[in-house]
């Protein structure tokens, strides 16, 4: 019976997950968090089979939860829940070790069917993308230079994306265990090594590479 670790900022979508998982007798629901940082720390302490993530959550995106939690958990496989079809947003997914990518908009029965595929190693696609529009899409991106996003540590990941979301020091330092100078030290260094001059360019960085939603 799998694990499995629920993780969406939006209430009314969690309880309705909620209650689509609880209905399936050989899973069990063994929490939920309600933004990126949480869903990591939980599923560290609780270590589930499965984590369901959205991709777009304040704290830390969905994308970067995935990064975090199989490179910590190998045995945690990831299902990301997405409004978006972009190829970007399926490829960085899956670069990031996710095993699934369900769409919002698709039937209840397509995610029960992700996380079993996802359980027996097998990755799962929900219609109408496909793997070979995947492979495609991943041999266009391998031909392009080096992305700076990928010079950032985990720490300065999560501190881009808690500025870009109008969080001050003090405020990051709060929700990441951290003096207030140790993210003015962090937010310094991810903005060399992205080039960037001002909070603007962060925040347009942001937008394009994903980690903030174009609009809701």
């Amino acid at each position: 019976m799998p694990n499995i670790l629920l993780a969406d900022d939006h209430n009314l979508v969690r309880q309705g997950l909620r209650a689509l998982l609880q209905s399936e007798p050989l899973f069990r629901l063994v929490g939920e968090a309600s933004d990126g940082i949480e869903a990591v720390r939980l599923a560290e302490r609780l270590k589930p089979d499965v984590l369901i993530t959205d991709v777009m959550m304040p704290g830390l995106n969905g994308l970067e939860v995935t990064r975090q939690v199989t490179k910590s958990l190998p045995n945690t496989r990831v299902i990301i829940l997405s409004m978006y079809t972009n190829d970007a947003y399926v490829f960085e997914a899956f670069k990031n070790g996710a095993l699934g990518y369900v769409l919002k908009d698709s039937e209840a029965s397509d995610l029960i069917q992700a996380v079993r595929e996802v359980i027996a190693g097998q990755r799962y696609l929900s219609p109408p993308l496909s793997e070979r529009a995947l492979e495609l899409y991943i041999r266009k991106v391998e031909s392009v230079p080096d992305d700076p996003y990928e010079l950032l540590t985990t720490r300065e990941r999560e501190v881009l994306q808690l500025v870009a979301e109008g969080r001050t020091s003090a405020e990051i330092a709060s929700r990441l265990f951290i003096s207030p100078r140790t993210a003015e030290g962090h937010r310094a260094n991810l903005m060399k090594k992205l080039g960037l001059q001002n909070n603007a360019d962060l925040i347009r960085f942001a937008l394009k590479r994903g980690i903030l939603p174009m609009d809701d």
